[in-house]
């Protein structure tokens, strides 16, 4: 598989499409998912073009980790879950649906979570908006 440079994650990068942004640094880009599994379920990307885990350089990785473990803080002072999940689909074979690496970060209630029934129901702007400052304010803290 080549990389899609139009896929939707790269189009956020380029400002073509909106999102609701919590941090960015030279390496990554940290947003809310529109279709969360729970309250603050936010994304890390890398700006580099890498589709997978299998395709991406171990500089571009250990950024995105880095900033994972920075955004998993932030999500567990903001709200206050039983835990955080940290999760990376590689392939659609693992239920991966957009082609650029990304790291989910899901501050998770009430046990493990089934990625299976991920990118089904949009979220209001409002929750996504509330969701953003939340973690927003916990990284600056």
């Amino acid at each position: 598989m080549t990389y899609d440079a139009n896929n939707v994650f790269a189009k956020i990068l380029r400002n073509e499409l909106p999102a609701y942004v919590i941090d960015e640094d030279e390496h990554t880009l940290s947003f809310m998912d529109l279709m969360p599994l729970q309250p603050g379920h936010c994304l890390v990307i890398c700006k580099e073009p890498a589709i997978d885990l299998l395709s991406i350089s171990a500089i571009a990785l250990a950024r995105v980790h880095q900033q994972s473990q920075r955004v998993a803080r932030a999500a567990d002072r903001a709200f206050n879950p039983d835990g955080v999940t940290i999760a990376q689909l590689t392939r659609s074979g693992a239920g991966q649906s957009v082609f650029h690496f990304h790291v989910h970060v899901v501050p998770t209630w009430g046990g493990l979570l089934d990625f299976r029934g991920h990118a089904r129901v949009r979220e209001t702007e409002e929750a996504l908006s509330e969701s953003a400052q939340r973690l927003r304010d916990a990284l600056r803290d």
